[in-house]
């Protein structure tokens, strides 16, 4: 038996007011079972073509995109997961019931060779606001179903949306449980803000649960084979499979902290490199035609509207960045501020600020990958922060602050990943005064599993946050963030997981924040103390609460 959307998002309430833990739900009505296959076996040419799962993004009034790719050998070294090298017809069915009766749309669509037998195909026509389910067939064989949704008109305002974010899932560092875990709340959005797969090769150990196929990732095949064996995670594909997402990529998706074309270390291959990532990144996503990569570019930053109620402006903080100044770590430097230095590049840059000018959203989400607001880590005289981040790009970050404020944006919040631990802030734009205005709010997730199991720790604990009294939590557990966002106020809960080194772990809300309607800033509604959490994580050495150490998200 499923459970209802109703009923979940019952529980999900309840949970967020009293930090029930999550169970282990049924995600309703868009499993990963494997199905029957249909026709005789006559009929069916290929092995089971499925494995990656299916998948559904960029949601407007009108359509979304829907993905698959054919792989019965996920793990192939040539990237290809074990295809033929000729093109194969899919078929692809789009529902409004769950059981195929009511069948609205279905086509076919060729895979072929050259795009690692990934299929796109991208709708429209579709009555907005309403929830799909969508299947494919392929050689005799049909694949699990998943479930997306439409936007809703952008003249309407709906009363909420159920939306999840999270970033940084490192196959090496633990089991994806978090994945399901967001499944099993039934969001309508997700977000992805990057570090999907990691590029590094296979580490053995006893602190690696299990391990990386193939070398480190550089060339086209690399890429293919890392990204399908990602997919064949059940709880990655659980996640596809609930809710449409919306998808950026940061560093890791080629290599760390690489910048516009300057790699991490001297690399003359490098630009193949970055063109076999975005190739791959491409088929692997639920990504519309104007973000198929040319060479080493790739249209990335978009913008998703969800009626009146909010508008996603969705950020790429890689392709057009200069390069870190003074190096990627953590830094005292005086040229992180000169006034040309971007994050973004001028024309993203341009295209942003006229997006806050145009917008008629109720709440703006900028939904980007490294940390917005300031983190200085010295307690003396001197400013130490992230060269990767906002931190080491200060005229950018203040343009585009003072860029929402001179627009009138109502309800202006910065959605981000990278840095392995839940982070909330309220933004200034002068963080060197404490008592300055709050003029938004930053919401930032842990990763799935990057890092390791982490620990749990007292809220206010982290020393950075006395050094920093904008920031307003911190905790070092892995996880997601749900929010719920209403005409009247965005309520995030930031949910954790006791461990990751082994499967199905539970969850709970360790903490929740609100923002209200036009009130800058953030109010904590909800905090779960560690001690009573720590039950759930008996084998969780809590002797390691010492002081968060990052190599910006490594």
């Amino acid at each position: 038996m499923t459970l209802s959307r109703r009923a979940v998002l019952t529980t999900g309430a309840a949970l967020g007011v009293a930090g029930v833990a999550l169970g282990p739900l049924a995600v309703a009505r868009a499993g990963t079972v494997r199905p029957r296959p249909v026709g005789t076996a006559a009929h069916r040419r290929l092995a089971w073509p499925f494995t990656l799962g299916v998948a559904s993004g960029d949601p407007d009034h009108e359509g979304f995109v829907l993905w698959t790719r054919l792989a019965p050998q996920p793990l192939a070294e040539d990237g290809l997961g074990g295809m033929p090298r000729r093109g194969v017809e899919v078929h692809w069915e789009v529902a409004a019931d769950e059981l195929f009766r009511r069948v609205v749309r279905r086509g076919v669509r060729d895979a072929h060779p050259g795009s690692a037998h990934s299929v796109h195909v991208e709708l429209n026509g579709l009555l907005p606001g309403r929830e799909y389910f969508y299947r494919f067939h392929a050689e005799g064989h049909t694949s699990p179903v998943g479930r997306t949704r439409t936007a809703p008109t952008p003249w309407t305002m709906p009363a909420s949306l159920a939306m999840g974010f999270a970033s940084c899932s490192h196959f090496e560092q633990g089991w994806f449980t978090a994945y399901r875990r967001l499944a099993e709340t039934e969001p309508e959005l997700i977000l992805h803000l990057g570090d999907y797969q990691y590029e590094y090769a296979r580490e053995v150990g006893p602190t690696r649960p299990r391990g990386h196929e193939g070398p480190e990732t550089r060339t086209l095949a690399n890429y293919r084979q890392r990204h399908a064996q990602y997919k064949t995670d059940p709880d990655l594909q659980a996640a596809h499979a609930v809710a449409p997402w919306l998808v950026v990529f940061d560093d890791h998706e080629v290599e760390n902290n690489w910048a516009d074309e300057v790699p991490e270390e001297p690399d003359p291959g490098f630009l193949a490199r970055r063109a076999a990532a975005l190739q791959a990144y491409y088929e692997n996503m639920p990504l519309r035609r104007a973000s198929v990569p040319r060479g080493i570019d790739m249209q990335l930053y978009r913008r998703v509207r969800w009626g009146r109620l909010a508008s996603f402006h969705l950020l790429d903080t890689r392709q057009y960045r200069d390069d870190q100044a003074c190096g990627d770590g953590y830094r005292s430097c005086a040229a992180a501020a000169e006034p040309t230095r971007s994050i973004t590049g001028a024309e993203q840059e341009a295209w942003l600020l006229d997006g806050f000018r145009r917008s008629e959203a109720r709440w703006d989400l900028l939904g980007q990958q490294v940390f917005f607001a300031q983190r200085d880590r010295d307690a003396g005289p001197l400013t130490v922060t992230s060269m990767d981040a906002w931190d080491g790009y200060l005229a950018s970050r203040d343009r585009i602050t003072r860029g929402w404020m001179a627009a009138g944006v109502r309800n202006p919040v910065v959605l981000t990943g990278d840095v392995h631990a839940h982070w909330a802030s309220d933004l200034k734009l002068d963080y060197t005064d404490p008592t300055s205005r709050t003029v938004g709010s930053e919401l930032v997730c842990s990763s799935v599993t990057s890092g390791g199991d982490g620990f749990d720790s007292a809220s206010g604990s982290h020393p950075w946050l006395r050094t920093n009294p904008h920031l307003r939590f911190q905790n070092n557990l892995r996880g997601f963030v749900r929010t719920t966002i209403t005409p009247a106020r965005l309520t995030a809960d930031f949910t954790v997981l006791p461990y990751v080194s082994r499967p199905n772990a539970p969850a709970h809300v360790r903490a929740s924040f609100a923002i209200e309607d036009r009130v800058p800033g953030l109010h904590q509604t909800y905090d779960r103390p560690p001690a009573t959490a720590r039950g759930l994580a008996a084998e969780v050495d809590q002797d390691r609460h010492t002081v968060e150490t990052e190599t910006s998200g490594r």
